[in-house]
């Protein structure tokens, strides 16, 4: 299988080009680790002041640590900039509400809008709006599926999630010496893009082993949803060789059920890169062996985008001078072997 060949830029890319230097680390609770430095006016000319720019941003509600670590983030990032006014909006508990909430902020005629929709086919039409409008709109994480609805795309690799998750439990089998395994996956709200891309990465990586998955139950990206995922799963599958379980948030819930259900058998591999799951990888003493990465880091990244699309500015490392119209961070693995180097990332 060879993969759907994509253009990428990476994270460190973005960020150096944007005129930043970050290391975004949040705090489930009040984002204190959230780490922003903006570089130096000499060695990047992007980081000296220019023109306020007024960046309107809305996310959903932080129902779990990966979309609090988003707002934080973006908060953060921000603040770095002397010329940066966020004027952020309640996303409210679904697609209608935030449509809502941003047909109110796209009056105020806001520079630029940062926005991680609760569902991107629902809030196309409100990124087209936007854009009619005259605002530039950053979609961020959960894309349009319109082209015309946002200025810039920027968000995680789903697909690559999958893939990577793929990889890693293929290899660990074949060093095994497995041939026939029985693996298990956990995957997040089944209806959005997002899991569907991840699943089907996941999918495609087995494929090239020769193996495939034997059962799968969807959470929805809560410690509860995970708990009771894996319960079923676990009872479904009496034995199992590995779990790929999508999102580290719901893994809480995912490892209360293994450890409750007295099953250490195979091991597993989280998504997204949480800290307490970093810290389980180090201490290596679950069933938890690997996450795949999905860094919030793209928040911060989104804002100082937004800020040189609000300044007309291109970034700096590009010949081009514009920011690029779609950005894709690389997904990758920690295991044990290099989760010291991803800690201060974990969420």
């Amino acid at each position: 299988m060879t993969p759907i060949s994509r253009r990428r830029i990476l994270l460190g890319s973005a960020a150096a080009g944007a005129g930043l230097a970050l290391t975004a680390c949040t705090s489930n609770d009040t984002g204190d680790n959230t780490q922003v430095k903006t570089d130096t006016v000499g060695q990047n000319p992007n980081a000296a002041p220019g023109q306020k720019v007024i960046i309107g941003f809305s996310a959903p509600a932080a129902d779990h640590g990966w979309i609090a670590a988003i707002t934080n983030n973006a908060k953060a990032q921000a603040a770095a900039y002397s010329d940066v006014e966020l004027r952020p909006v309640e996303a409210g508990a679904d697609a209608a509400a935030q449509r809502a909430a941003l047909s109110t902020l796209i009056a105020q005629k806001p520079n630029v809008i940062v926005m991680l929709p609760h569902d991107g086919k629902e809030l196309n039409a409100t990124g087209l709006e936007a854009m009619k409008a005259g605002i530039p709109v950053v979609n961020l994480d959960r894309a349009f599926p319109s082209a015309a609805a946002y200025r810039l795309q920027i968000k995680g690799d789903n697909y690559g999630m999958g893939l990577a998750a793929g990889q890693y439990i293929g290899e660990q089998l074949k060093a095994k010496g497995v041939s026939n395994p029985i693996i298990g996956e956990i995957p997040g709200i089944d209806s959005l893009e997002l899991t569907q891309e991840r699943t089907k990465g996941f999918n495609d990586a087995l494929a090239t082993f020769g193996f495939k998955v034997a059962n799968r139950r969807p959470a929805e990206f809560t410690a509860d949803s995970g708990q009771a995922a894996a319960t079923a799963l676990l009872q479904a599958l009496p034995k199992m060789d590995a779990l790929w379980n999508h999102d580290d948030d719901q893994g809480i819930g995912v490892l209360a059920a293994i450890k409750q259900a007295n099953r250490n058998e195979f091991f597993m591999v989280g998504g997204a890169g949480s800290k307490a799951a970093i810290d389980q990888i180090t201490k290596d003493d679950t069933v938890l062996k690997a996450t795949v990465t999905y860094s919030p880091s793209m928040a911060s990244s989104a804002i100082s985008l937004a800020r040189l699309i609000g300044q007309g500015r291109g970034m700096s490392d590009l010949v081009e001078l514009q920011v690029p119209k779609e950005i894709t961070l690389a997904s990758e693995t920690i295991t044990k072997d290099n989760a010291s180097k991803y800690a201060k990332l974990g969420f």
